[in-house]
């Protein structure tokens, strides 16, 4: 086992150092003439952005003082997003590349190929007529005089190969698209979640529930990025919606309670008819989920630890995520399950999709997930695909309907792409309406 993941290890190397190597080629000794201060300043920062994401990974999975986790964060972070995005635009500059260069040399060959007007005739000498003054001829023994010298010209850099000059056109295009890319889906997440609003009918369901609002938030990451304003950015969105119940399925927080209690203190103002309710998620097992439970406790949620309440129309349950079995703590489906009134409408609060075919098992008719962020960064919904049997948005699993939410926040980089963060309202419908 431990070959094994040695093996692996120095594989995924591997293929980080190939991968930043051609990125070191193609923005730096490609658009340089010579070996110099770029080239070596190119190599420095690749080098060193890799060093503060990583260090950044550490620092905050080993619990380091939360200054140096802010500290290191930010500028880490954004290199994991910029390194993808300026990987993907070098890679589709190899596209472009050749074709540029042709257009190049059919511009050249073109100009090359424009007829050149004709040189007018030098007239002949005349002879000179007798008796015609001529020019007096030089004394053989006098030195000649020679010519004033002419200045000469000051040197001029000599213009870019056409090799070189597609180098810089395509590598700055592909630092410009990158950069620009990682600042957009930046700026989104900073400026907070989208409300999406999704019917969910469900055949169980009594008429007088018609129409019930279920405000659904997942993965808001906290964290030494994200503070307390995305935190008040994100209740007050969801305070906006007026939901009569709002559940949050997991993955609140990236730290402990210690560091990140006064970020999470506007949770206490979650307003909804019938409260607001909370599972865990993955990343609260590397954060200290007992605390946390206690702490969301304290700020007026309730937990619903494999665990479940009948409401009015229907039973609002909730499991533990997968995680927590490597602290005996993971879900529990017939627990929270097990004994309840099958005639009712059930609806499940589970953090992972992959919990939807215990869901189907038991009976639930809609289960709440989030975890997979939607991808998050662009083509990462192709991994998240392999992954989870919904990436998000809505899907049925026999007569379980299973809606995914892409999250409120970002874990790591703080940037989203072909992802967009949300706040779901679900609002259910009952087919005797």
């Amino acid at each position: 086992m431990v070959i094994l993941f040695v093996l692996l290890l120095l594989a995924v190397l591997a293929v980080l150092a190939t991968a930043n190597w051609y990125l070191w080629r193609r923005l730096f000794r490609d658009t340089t003439r010579a070996p110099g201060p770029v080239r070596r300043a190119g190599a420095v920062m690749i080098a060193g952005g890799w060093v503060l994401a990583i260090t950044a990974l550490v620092a905050e999975r080993t619990g380091a003082p939360f200054w140096l986790q802010r500290t290191l964060a930010w500028p880490g972070f954004l290199w994991m997003a910029l390194s993808i995005y300026l990987l993907l635009a070098v890679a589709v500059g190899e596209v472009v590349r050749p074709l540029l260069r042709r257009f190049l040399e059919r511009r050249a060959g073109a100009g090359t190929a424009v007829r050149q007007p004709e040189p007018e005739p030098v007239p002949e000498p005349q002879p000179v007529p007798a008796g015609t003054a001529s020019l007096p001829e030089q004394d053989p023994e006098q030195d000649p005089q020679p010519p004033s010298p002419s200045p000469a010209p000051s040197p001029s850099p000599a213009p870019p190969s056409r090799r070189l000059f597609v180098s810089r056109v395509v590598g700055g295009a592909a630092a410009a698209a990158a950069l620009g890319t990682v600042g957009y889906g930046t700026y989104g997440v900073l400026n907070g979640p989208t409300v999406k609003r999704v019917t969910v009918p469900l055949a169980k369901l009594p008429r007088a529930a018609h129409g019930y609002r279920i405000a659904v938030v997942s993965d808001i990451h906290l964290g030494p990025v994200l503070g307390r304003g995305f935190a008040q950015r994100v209740v007050d969105t969801i305070n906006g919606t007026q939901p009569d119940l709002i559940a949050v399925v997991g993955d609140l927080v990236d730290g402990s309670v210690k560091d990140l209690g006064p970020a999470a203190a506007p949770l206490s103002q979650l307003k909804a008819r019938h409260g607001a309710y909370f599972v865990t998620g993955n990343h609260e097992y590397f954060s200290g989920a007992e605390q946390w439970v206690e702490e969301v406790r304290r700020l007026g949620l309730r937990p619903l630890e494999n665990d479940r309440t009948e409401l009015a129309h229907f039973d609002l349950a909730g499991v533990n995520d997968v995680s927590g079995e490597s602290e005996g703590q993971g879900p529990d489906f017939a627990k929270a399950l097990g004994d309840r009134d099958t005639a009712r409408a059930c609806v499940l609060l589970a953090h992972q999709p992959v919990q939807i075919h215990d869901a189907v098992e038991h009976g639930v008719d809609l289960q709440l997930s989030g975890h997979t962020h939607g991808g998050q960064l662009w083509p990462g919904s192709l991994i998240a695909a392999a992954a989870n049997p919904t990436v998000a948005g809505l899907e049925r699993y026999g007569d379980t309907r299973l809606y995914v939410s892409r999250g409120a926040g970002a874990w790591g980089p703080p940037t989203r792409v072909g992802a967009e963060s949300d706040i779901t309202v679900i609002e259910l419908a009952s087919r005797q309406a």
